[in-house]
């Protein structure tokens, strides 16, 4: 039996209908729109690759174990697999229109909790594949992953030959909780082995400590409550979405010209789209106070394939009271290294190590029962979440059809309006930006702020390389 993490329970408890926890992505693609038959025959070929795509997440009896996945009997690829039309003259503003109300729509729990969606009417005979996958199942690298088996490397590739399935009965409600003890068990003989070696190796185990104390220690200290803000609140059921994007090759030539990683630069530009927001809705930035939840992968090379979450996080106070560009970028990149150094991330994914032990319907009540506080005091330590995903360099096809871009969708929760997410894919960078449709309509206002500091940071990483040439010349 596949039992969920901690981790992947903790997105299902979170779950209500204001805050829907599935992640997405919006493929757009050149034409022609395949037909219904091919969009079912793709899947019939590549669901044996994705076996969790047939299976619904179980919950045990009394909440005496984490919910397992198990086959559901009644699998239907129609319900899953499905198809729309934008009205004329299917521009962007239809499509992200769309995009707002599949994605303010929670996916059935009695069922595999994915959707995937066919857009068609695009402008220039161009069209679109929405989907939706529950945070429960994936992160965001495996969500990368999920496109990777759906889609093809190259447009010729033939599909590969569909393979029969027959659910397998769902077991009975004793032997899930008989399962999840003997799991709870191995788990915690896991964690006591850990527990071993360190006492085997104590200058170890010491370092060891130390730094999960200052990782903690250093999170403790960000979760102090900030003053309000119009993007701190209540959410609603309803959301607004918004992309942009940017090349990858300016965000490299910035990297290299003013310095620190790929992420620092595109946290930089994060950081300058919340400013730009904050003015636009009124706000002062130099008296505001952003905190971003950067979520951190802790997957392994020979983890990548496997759906689940394997994510810690970070806590980033972007510096949006910074005006100068280039200042901000030195500040994210000196705050990103402070905050790489203080282990706050190995201290957050031990701490969720160790909560795989916890009573599941202790962890279970506890989430619930916060979630249902935050509905009437919404958390004030953080801000908004900001995740950047790693995606393919190279095109991917859809039945011979080359995806042309490639947008994410982060889900929001209470006391968070407005979230960010980046992907890269093929040269490109696509920033998409959730919000709550009834308190945060200024969605596009934040993403084209995102990729205009791109642009500007680009600007002067250009200026910046014509100086060291004209210097180079005297």
């Amino acid at each position: 039996m596949e039992r969920l993490s901690l981790l992947d329970a903790e997105f299902l408890h979170l779950e209500d209908e204001s805050s829907p926890m599935h992640i997405a992505g919006l493929c757009i693609f050149e034409g022609p729109v395949p037909t219904r038959e091919e969009m079912r025959s793709l899947f019939v070929a590549k669901l044996s690759l994705i076996p969790r795509y047939r299976k619904r997440a179980r919950p045990l009896p009394l909440e005496l174990g984490r919910p397992v996945w198990v086959d559901d009997p009644h699998f239907d690829l129609d319900y899953h697999v499905r198809r729309t039309a934008l009205p004329a003259p299917g521009d962007d503003a239809a499509l992200i229109a769309l995009m707002g109300r599949l994605m303010s729509q929670t996916l059935d729990r009695n069922r595999p909790l994915w959707e995937v969606w066919l857009a068609e009417g695009l402008a220039d005979g161009r069209w679109a594949m929405i989907s939706k996958v529950h945070h429960s199942m994936v992160d965001g690298i495996a969500g990368v992953d999920l496109h990777g088996i759906v889609l093809d490397d190259r447009p010729d590739r033939p599909l590969p030959a569909g393979q029969a399935w027959v659910a397998e009965p769902e077991p009975s409600g004793a032997a899930m909780v008989l399962d999840a003890w003997k799991g709870l068990a191995q788990d915690t003989r896991d964690l006591a082995r850990r527990g071993g070696a360190a006492i085997a190796h104590p200058m170890d185990a010491a370092r060891g400590l130390r730094d999960t104390a200052m990782g903690l220690a250093a999170f403790a200290s960000r979760m102090i409550t900030m003053r309000r803000s119009a993007i701190q609140g209540t959410v609603g059921r309803t959301r607004s979405y918004a992309h942009s994007s940017a090349s990858l090759a300016d965000v490299q030539a910035i990297r290299k010209a003013l310095g620190g990683t790929v992420n620092d630069v595109v946290l930089a530009a994060v950081t300058g789209g919340y400013r730009a927001l904050l003015s636009h809705r009124g706000e002062d930035p130099a008296t505001a106070r952003i905190r971003s939840l950067v979520p951190v992968s802790v997957r392994g090379a020979d983890e990548r394939g496997l759906l689940d979450n394997r994510v810690s996080a970070l806590l980033c106070d972007l510096p949006v009271h910074v005006s100068d560009p280039e200042k901000r970028l030195r500040e994210v990149r000196s705050q990103m290294e402070r905050l790489k150094g203080s282990h706050m991330a190995e201290a957050g994914a031990l701490v969720i190590d160790i909560g795989d032990i916890a009573p599941p319907f202790v962890v279970g009540a506890i989430t619930r029962l916060v979630a249902r506080v935050m509905h009437q005091m919404p958390q004030r330590t953080l801000s908004t979440v900001t995740t950047n995903v790693p995606g393919p360099r190279q095109p991917l096809y859809c039945l011979g059809r080359r995806m042309l871009e490639w947008y994410p969708y982060v889900p929001i929760t209470q006391g968070v309006r407005v979230g960010t997410a980046i992907l890269s894919y093929a040269g490109r960078l696509g920033f998409g930006v959730t919000a709550d449709y009834d308190a945060m309509r200024e969605a596009s206002v934040l993403a084209d702020a995102i990729a205009a500091g791109v642009t500007e940071l680009a600007q002067m990483a250009r200026d910046r390389a014509g100086d060291e040439v004209r210097a180079g010349q005297s």
